[in-house]
Order: structure tokens, then sequence, then C-alpha cells
């Protein structure tokens, strides 16, 4: 008797089913700290009597989020890569003059810099405002350096939410909105068209503000997901004829 499970297609398989439960787990953390958590934070710095409360969800919350939230991310990130590498052997050399690249290969760099500001930008500014939340609880005094840290890992926590839109619709559309795609286009003017949006995006994420995007609410930040996610498959179809 054959399993399909044990056979090339199984093996994509197995990558995905890890796929998808990680990034699950990835997603769903990132909304959490930015449509739940976030929120709750503000309520109870506008409330003295619970305001300490804030304290104790840093010490003791938030590690465990962030080590779901990081690994999560590691793990999407490297069976993404695995199944791009099992899929391109199935596509060969014409890969790159498909609808299926021009989606995926467009939603990938979205989730790529999202896995780099996790692990580059918002962890370790994060650890700064969980060590200063301990040494307060401790008797000690606040770091000075850990507003600013909060606030860098806000905003490029809040520059992921805004890239997880496009990022899901793309790697959505891969498989299951096919467009018509001209076999001679030029792929490098959707490369630097990509590279140019999500390099200005990624700019204002480390040192710009949510106020110039319009995304320091959740409505905002959602409106300005659909917003890009609709510029971006545009560019795809425009760019691709």
């Amino acid at each position: 008797m054959n399993f399909a499970l044990f056979s090339s297609a199984g093996l994509e398989m197995i990558f995905r089913f890890f796929h998808y439960f990680a990034g699950v787990i990835w997603i769903g953390v990132l909304y959490y700290f930015n449509f739940i958590q976030g929120e709750w934070f503000k309520e109870l710095d506008a409330d003295e009597k619970i305001k300490s409360s804030r304290g104790v969800a840093v010490r003791t919350l938030v590690p465990r989020a962030l080590g779901w939230f990081r690994y999560g991310a590691l793990v999407t990130f490297i069976t993404g890569v695995a199944l791009l590498g099992l899929k391109g052997q199935g596509f060969g050399a014409d890969m790159f003059k498909t609808s299926w690249w021009a989606y995926i290969g467009t939603g990938a760099s979205f989730g790529t810099v999202m896995f780099l500001n996790v692990w580059l930008v918002i962890w370790p500014n994060q650890k700064i405002v969980i060590a200063s939340a301990k040494q307060v609880a401790a008797g000690g005094a606040a770091l000075p350096e850990a507003a600013a840290a909060a606030g860098k890992a806000g905003l490029a926590s809040r520059h992921n939410t805004l890239f997880s839109l496009p990022m899901l619709f793309l790697m959505g559309a891969a498989s299951h909105l096919p467009s018509q795609v001209n076999p001679d286009y030029s792929g490098w003017k959707l490369a630097l068209a990509v590279a140019a949006i999500l390099g200005l995006l990624e700019l204002n994420a480390l040192k710009g503000k949510t106020d110039n995007l319009k995304i320091t609410s959740i409505m905002g930040v959602t409106h300005m997901g659909v917003v890009l996610t609709a510029i971006l498959y545009v560019a795809i179809e425009v760019l691709t004829k």
C-alpha cells in the first residue's frame, strides 16, 4: 500500500503543515499584541488604581507571548524557504515567469522583512523593556532607555501588522488567484517596484512614526493594510503583462 504522504508531494505537505501551524501562532500573537494587549495597556495607563498591573504583565505575560511570537516566526520562515525550494524544483526555470511566483515572491518579501523585524528590532528592544520592568519590581529605577526601546518595538510591530495583510492575501492568491502573465515580461520591473514600496515602508518602521502612515489605531492599520494590498495587487497585474 502506498501512502501519499511518503512521496515528494507528501514532503511538501509536511513542510506546508508546519508552515501553516507556525504561521498561525506568529501572526496570531502579532494581532494579539496590536489589537488586544496594546489597547488593554492604554486602559491600564489611564487608571491609577490598576496602572501597576502593566508592570506585572510586562514581567510575566509578555515574555511568554514573545517566546511563542519569535519562534513561531522562525519556524514559519524556515519552512517557507523549504517550500519555495521544493516548489521551485517543480516549476523549473520557468518559475519566475508564472503568476504564482509574482504573488508568492512579493508575499515572501514582506514575510522576510517581518521575520527580520521580529528578531532584529522587536525582540532586542522588548528585552530592554522587560529588564526595566523587572528592575522596577525589585525596587530599582527604570532603565533610561526603556521608553525609547518600547517605542521602537511598537513601531516595528505595527508595521508588521500592516505588512501582514498583503502578505496573507498574496500567499493565498499564489495558488487560488491565477493571473494571465506575459511569458516575456520583465521580472525586474516588478522586483524594483516591490523593493521600492517595501524599502520605504521599512524605513518608516525603523525611523518614522505610525502617524506618517495613519496606522496608529487598529482601524487605521487595517484600512492601510487593505490599501497596500490593493496597490501591490495592481502592480503585479500591470507589471506582469
